[in-house]
């Protein structure tokens, strides 16, 4: 069963909504949030996953970045009031939404490749797929595209009516955060240490900006000792990448092998080798050490346990209102909102 998470409904009002329409959205959605599953979409679009994966697969062979890009989106989406696409949408003159929150600005790129991808399904399902669904289709595809583990993923979710950047920066980790901090958040969401190592193994693909690792290498003076995690070698790299007074939005490999989904992320923590502090922390710390060495020495014991966390990540849901947006970046005008206007 599917994750509800205890927040606040959307804010409506009986007065703007005749009571039987209110009643009826809340109904269906609190119906919703218990009917995710594989297959949900094989006699509504049954060829929506082939879709989703060949846009993927397209946006990957313009840039490789893309997949890991596209990937991080499942998390900034589901930890932000559960999964519902919340993340895709654009501010509006009455909302702040997510994609300018402190750990997403400059950070979260390649929505265009969803754009595509909702494009090429209104084309053949129109109004059938949520934004929200395709968010989840498109980050297990960027980890099977790349050579990750593949598996079954549960659909059925609606888009949200709003988005939070408020919320966002509440919730979403800082680069900077340790293990503790990390599994504290993770808690929060019935995710398990287990769970923040695996997941956190995400970064085998993709890169981080200068900006995310500066604190490692210098303190404001640019003198002082560095992060002793950080391996001399490792540091010399970094130093010639991401130098004091440098750009900050240089990108460095998050791994050895950024284009390959692998345990390679993990073999690299032990050797002092991460590049952003809540990375490397993660070895650091007697807590999460263990998983650490556990996914470094076996991949498929890391392949298992990403999957599950996954699937347990893309279980979180608000219960809040939603719809299916034709449009990733805006909410559909109801019937109702019209009638309101005129």
């Amino acid at each position: 069963m599917s994750k509800t998470l205890t927040k606040p409904l959307l804010k409506m009002s009986v007065t703007s909504l005749p009571f039987f329409y209110l009643l009826l959205v809340l109904v269906i959605n609190a119906a919703a949030a218990t009917l995710l599953r594989p297959g949900f979409y094989s006699e509504t679009c049954p060829e929506a996953e082939f879709i989703v994966r060949d846009v993927i697969k397209k946006a990957m062979n313009r840039e490789a970045r893309n997949a890991a890009s596209v990937m991080r989106l499942q998390f900034h989406d589901c930890f932000v009031n559960g999964c519902d696409a919340s993340v895709l949408l654009d501010d509006t003159p009455n909302m702040l939404g997510e994609k300018l929150g402190l750990s997403n600005i400059n950070s979260l790129r390649s929505f265009e490749v969803l754009d595509e991808a909702k494009e090429a399904l209104e084309g053949v399902c129109p109004g059938v797929v949520s934004c929200a669904d395709i968010v989840i289709m498109a980050a297990r595809d960027a980890v099977v595209l790349t050579g990750g583990p593949s598996w079954e993923v549960k659909l059925g979710r609606l888009d949200s009516l709003t988005a939070s950047q408020e919320d966002s920066d509440n919730i979403m980790p800082s680069p900077r955060a340790n293990a503790s901090y990390l599994i504290d958040l993770f808690d929060r969401f019935n995710l398990s240490v287990k769970d923040l190592v695996a997941l956190s193994g995400s970064h085998s693909i993709g890169k981080g900006r200068c900006f995310s690792v500066m604190f490692r290498l210098y303190n404001q003076s640019g003198t002082g000792r560095p992060d002793p995690a950080i391996q001399p070698k490792f540091r010399e790299k970094l130093d010639k990448l991401c130098p004091l007074g440098g750009d900050e939005n240089v990108t460095v490999d998050l791994d050895a092998t950024p284009e390959t989904f692998d345990n390679q992320y993990f073999q690299d923590l032990t050797n002092g080798r991460g590049f952003l502090n809540s990375d490397e922390t993660l070895f650091t710390y007697p807590k999460t050490r263990e998983y650490v060495k556990l996914f470094g020495a076996n991949q498929n014991e890391f392949f298992k346990a990403f999957v599950e966390g996954m699937i347990k990540m893309g279980d979180l849901q608000s219960g809040r209102p939603g719809e299916i947006r034709r449009n990733c970046r805006f909410v559909n005008r109801r019937p109702v909102d019209i009638l309101l206007e005129d």
